[in-house]
């Protein structure tokens, strides 16, 4: 996280109660920063619910040149079934209505595929969501209440790009369908989905950096 002049970091307390006390180390090493480095920024976004038919957005308003390093999710579904076909969409230099970067699903960019199904586990015959963890990808967190496919299931995943940068001239909007799949035998269709969706967005860019989305209040960042 390079720094040129000074740096600040502040932990913020958003409950109406004491933490008591907070241990922490820093640890930084000042030197010379070169003119073109660019600097680290992390976003956070919460939409919950995500309008029907809308993509949910990871990031907007980034002007300027720079290379995105990484995507967390935090993905809560309201809807039984198959939740992970929505398309991740980098827009880049001057897109407009098509993304110079379009993923196949939401399970491939996080490098699960297969609706990140582990097959069957146990002698429930019941095939289910396989957790996993890399260098670079994964699906570490299941909330499973009800099973395989069943509503209010909860997701934690993430993506680092540090082997393989997507780098931008001039401005960059990344987006993700939330997009179902119905499998019924009379019935199988897309169905644009209305999920609880969270993000932290990771990546460098030259300065100035535009203005972040407004953090809600507690209430409103609850998990229900």
């Amino acid at each position: 996280m390079p720094f040129r002049k000074a740096a600040r970091i502040e932990i913020e307390n958003r409950d109406p109660e004491s933490w008591g006390i907070i241990y922490y180390q820093i640890n930084y090493t000042l030197t010379d920063v070169p003119e073109d480095a660019a600097y680290f920024h992390a976003q956070f976004r919460r939409t919950n619910p995500l309008p029907f038919g809308q993509d949910y957005t990871i990031l907007d308003g980034v002007a300027g040149h720079g290379h995105y390093v990484g995507t967390y999710m935090a993905w809560g579904v309201n809807n039984s079934s198959w939740w992970g076909e929505g398309e991740i969409k980098f827009f880049m230099d001057g897109d407009g209505e098509f993304p110079t970067i379009c993923g196949t699903g939401t399970e491939d960019y996080f490098c699960g595929a297969y609706n990140f199904d582990g097959g069957v586990v146990d002698d429930t015959m019941e095939s289910r969501y396989r957790e996993f963890s890399t260098p670079y990808s994964g699906l570490p967190q299941v909330l499973r209440p009800d099973g395989t496919y069943r509503s209010q299931q909860r997701f934690g995943m993430y993506r680092w790009h540090l082997s393989d940068p997507i780098r931008f001239e001039s401005d960059l909007r990344v987006t993700i369908q939330a997009l179902g799949w119905r499998t019924e035998k009379t019935d199988r269709r897309y169905l644009p989905l209305q999920d609880d969706i969270a993000s932290v967005a990771f990546w460098y860019q030259t300065l100035p950096t535009g203005p972040f989305p407004e953090l809600k209040d507690r209430d409103y960042l609850e998990v229900i």
